[in-house]
């Protein structure tokens, strides 16, 4: 049996961790460098009487027809695509990343996760609705590009306002990358909101910070950690300032039952099997949810806290662990979460 990962070069430890409990399982990981192709990599996908998908990698020639299991990680497809292509740079480019993701939507077997979910999450808004509906307490929030509403709404929580972009990403000068992390908005950034008629941002209420969570969602199991990102200035605000130096800082945590139940269905509903998801813990005990990341980061959380996340993934593609259901078609989010799933699950021991 096979399991594609699909990702790029640069990706760091969680592939081998991952390719090694699939190892573990007597299931072959494929590794498909997303940046390498199409330069270095050569795909070729046949349909009519008989489908037929063959790559060719540094690591050899493979027959993706007797997949099991395909890992949907990073993309970053064309990065190798030189500039010497001139007017033919953007159509190659673009040709490539719609082949590539063309192939992907058609692998016939288990998806973690299908493509439209993972594109479907990267709606903030459509987060925090779900979440509301579903009971989970959120920040007060507004996404704007109007000044005026930002001014209203800094009233509205009291002068305690935070802003930070939809997507962390950064910006280049000069080749030196400069993160944008969160940041406090007082009275004085107020007179000076103008940059939004070019870029609308996310403004929310600032809150009080015992805990900050990670809470990792793979298949039906939930594995939480917890970090005192208050103990450092610098990081009191947006713990990522120094990710690297509370690597050691952070510990395993009990999230409430009712919690998790939420936190269940509201992936399901997205229809993911994996998610990366952050919350607040209040010193007023509120676990206040922020947002889902459907391709978020989890290597650290296997240093200090030891969560088994690398496993419980090789486990999901594997079939040995439940899985939510991806088609909500195929029954309802109560179904999954009662474990009402043994006509749907794949044994790959079998």
């Amino acid at each position: 049996m096979k399991t594609l990962i699909i990702t790029r070069s640069d990706d760091n430890r969680c592939i081998e961790t991952v390719s090694s409990a699939l190892r573990a399982r007597n299931i072959e990981p494929i590794r498909l460098n997303t940046d390498h192709y199409p330069d270095r990599i050569r795909l070729s996908s046949s349909y009519g009487q008989k489908e037929r998908r063959i790559l060719e990698t540094e690591e050899g020639r493979f027959d993706l027809s007797d997949l099991t299991a395909v890992w949907y990680r990073r993309f970053n497809a064309g990065a190798g695509l030189p500039s010497s292509l001139g007017d033919t740079y953007s159509a190659s480019l673009q040709e490539t990343r719609r082949t590539l993701f063309g192939m992907i939507a058609t692998l016939p077997c288990f998806h973690l996760d299908p493509l439209e979910s993972v594109r479907a999450t990267d709606h903030k808004e459509l987060q925090l609705r779900r979440a509301v509906e579903l009971g989970l307490d959120v920040p007060k929030t507004l996404i704007t590009n109007d000044p005026a509403e930002v001014r209203a709404f800094y009233d509205i929580v009291g002068g305690d306002m935070i802003t930070k972009m939809q997507h962390s990403f950064a910006i280049y000068r000069t080749g030196i990358e400069n993160v944008v992390f969160t940041n406090v908005v007082g009275p004085d950034d107020l007179t000076d909101l103008e940059g939004l008629r070019y870029c609308p941002m996310t403004f929310q209420e600032r809150l009080d910070k015992q805990l900050e969570l990670r809470v990792t969602v793979v298949g039906q199991k939930v594995m939480s950690a917890a970090i005192d990102s208050q103990k450092r200035k610098d990081t009191a605000i947006d713990w990522r300032r120094d990710g690297m130096g509370l690597l050691d800082c952070w510990e395993a945590y009990e999230l409430p039952a009712d919690i998790e139940s939420k936190l269940l269905k509201l992936t399901a509903q997205f229809g993911l099997n994996y998610a990366a998801c952050d919350f607040i813990l209040t010193p007023s005990g509120r676990h206040v949810f922020l947002e889902i990341n459907a391709v978020g980061e989890f290597f650290w959380l296997e240093m200090a806290p030891g969560l088994p996340i690398s496993e419980s993934i090789a486990d999901l593609l594997a079939g040995y662990a439940p899985r939510q259901i991806v088609d909500l078609a195929d029954g309802s989010v109560d179904d999954v979460l009662a474990g009402n799933r043994s006509a749907q699950q794949p044994d790959a021991r079998s």
